[in-house]
């Protein structure tokens, strides 16, 4: 391999207000900066050099005029002078996302691979840009060539546990692409709330989708706010966002719970339980607001008994409910859980014990498989695959399932030595509900990852071999919601744990150096302050 090349030089001799620090994130695998800088202004225009690149020019006229109050005009035909071109260059690279850079007197240019490689080389040029709102954008003469050292580069939101809105999905979704990652998983179901409208199922979001309220304080709760909570996302809202997304070169992947995590769906249709005509259990020592009678949403954080039966019922509702999200998202990939089942209600269910003597099962986690492989199978017919958390190991792995392996690492590396995909996501490294500093001056539910933890995780394993480790795509870092209530505390728990991430899956892993990064970080403040960003300070 090539010894990559960091090349840091900074003009000299020009005014404070054209002077800055050129700092991108996550670091290009080739970048030289050069003496003398071009200015951006409304006079300013987009040349489409290649075809289909309005998405590139949409975002950046939209963050040129939220930022900074005027937008440039885009043309197709021109010479390329005074210009920010945007046009492809073939690479021959295998992962979508290579782009060049070239800033100099004459311009911008940018080119990627494809369509999505351009993208990210506008995402570089806004980091070029000043941190104050002027009219005239100084810009740095630098050289740049890029690409992306994982495929799948993701970021999770749970919406079961506290429910945001569309604006903010949305939001999250820029954050997402600001960072040049590619993927978004959305946790849309949970035992606290069912977040999808399933027209066959009104009544998963008329009655799964709120609760009566919500336990104060960290578990089991010093008390209940009785504040009724909860929302749901119409069907129309997910295409919309889906289709944002894509516009951002990102995929959606939804996530609808099975067999565990389930509390919401059986409130809605009871029917969907082993013991349909029992009463809700929620822990002795949690505060409940309302009545307790038969089944009901959850109202505090944990894992509960009350699952998905594995009866024809319940098999035909799930496949009727996937019917209507697989025609909301067009992802390869379909999320279904798999992680946190309890046992209990099967063990002592009459029906899944025979179910169990019946299909040679060993024991309930064969069950779990047998659920598992029954719902792969249904997806695989329409085309799609299944992700699961890495509980689907447990008793056989479906047949073409991926995995994400969250506790711990160990989960991956037994499925990539296996040979399916998988998506390394453990807790110790990349789950943001964790304190990122001690003590942590708000709740958070447990758990310490300061940022350089984040920062120096390495997705592959030393324990696998050269062959095996393809199988790992990428990392994801995921985002649960039981103590994150606002926008505001998301963002704190997000930044710059996220920023870090980015780096981890964009560059080379020979390029990564903590203290350049640290020092990277005080530009990036700057930017989140003007970006409007709440972050760990």
């Amino acid at each position: 391999m090539k010894k990559l090349v960091f090349t840091f030089l900074f003009a000299f001799g020009l005014s404070n207000a054209q002077t800055q620090e050129v700092s991108i994130i996550p670091q290009p695998v080739k970048l030289v900066v050069e003496k003398g800088n071009y200015t951006i202004n409304s006079k300013t225009q987009i040349l489409l050099a290649g075809t289909g690149l309005e998405n590139s020019a949409n975002f950046l006229n939209d963050f040129l005029q939220q930022f900074y109050g005027f937008k440039l005009r885009v043309v197709s035909k021109g010479d390329f002078k005074n210009k920010i071109v945007l046009n492809y260059e073939k690479m021959e690279y295998p992962i979508a996302g290579a782009y060049q850079m070239h800033v100099n007197k004459e311009g911008v240019y940018i080119a990627g691979d494809n369509a999505t490689g351009t993208f990210y080389g506008v995402q570089s040029l806004i980091q070029l840009l000043p941190t104050e709102k002027i009219q005239n954008l100084p810009i740095p003469f630098v050289q740049i060539e890029d690409k992306p050292r994982f495929a799948y580069r993701g970021m999770h939101l749970d919406v079961g546990r506290h429910f945001f809105p569309t604006s903010y999905v949305k939001k999250y979704i820029d954050f997402i692409a600001m960072h040049k990652m590619n993927t978004f998983q959305w946790h849309l179901t949970e035992d606290q709330g069912w977040r999808i409208e399933i027209k066959k199922y009104p009544k998963l979001t008329s009655v799964g989708g709120f609760r009566n309220g919500t336990i104060v304080g960290h578990f089991p709760g010093k008390s209940n706010d009785g504040i009724r909570d909860g929302g749901f996302y119409t069907q129309e809202e997910v295409k919309d966002i889906v289709k944002y997304a894509a516009d951002r070169y990102i995929s959606v992947i939804p996530e609808i719970e099975l067999p565990g995590h389930a509390s919401a769906a059986i409130a809605a249709y009871p029917k969907l339980s082993c013991f349909p005509d029992s009463s809700t259990k929620h822990p002795s020592k949690s505060p409940w607001f309302g009545t307790t009678e038969g089944k009901q949403v959850q109202q505090t954080w944990g894992v509960f008994e009350d699952v998905f039966a594995p009866t024809e019922y319940t098999f035909n509702f799930l496949q009727d409910v996937l019917d209507e999200v697989l025609q909301l998202f067009p992802s390869k990939y379909i999320h279904i859980g798999g992680d946190e089942c309890p046992k209990t209600a099967w063990k002592k269910s009459e029906f899944c014990q025979q179910m169990i003597k019946d299909n040679n099962l060993k024991d309930e986690h064969g069950l779990q498989s047998y659920f598992i492989q029954r719902i792969e199978k249904y997806l695989n017919s329409k085309g799609r695959q299944i992700i699961g958390w890495d509980e689907i190991l447990e008793g056989g792995l479906a047949p073409n399932a991926a995995v994400m392996s969250w506790r711990g690492e160990s989960g991956g590396i037994a499925a990539a030595k296996q040979k399916h995909v998988v998506i390394m996501t453990p807790t110790t490294y990349v789950y943001f509900d964790y304190a990122q500093t001690k003590p942590e001056d708000s709740l958070t539910i447990g758990g310490y990852l300061p940022l350089k933890d984040v920062y120096n995780y390495e997705p592959i394993p030393k324990q696998l071999s050269k062959d095996d480790e393809k199988y790992v795509i990428g990392a994801q870092a995921n985002l649960w919601t039981e103590y994150i209530a606002n926008t505001k505390k998301l963002e704190y728990m997000l930044f710059p744990r996220m920023t870090a991430l980015s780096e981890v899956l964009w560059s080379p892993k020979e390029s990564k150096d903590w203290n350049m990064f640290e020092k990277k970080l005080g530009v990036q403040f700057k930017r989140y302050d003007f970006w409007n960003w709440n972050y760990r300070k």
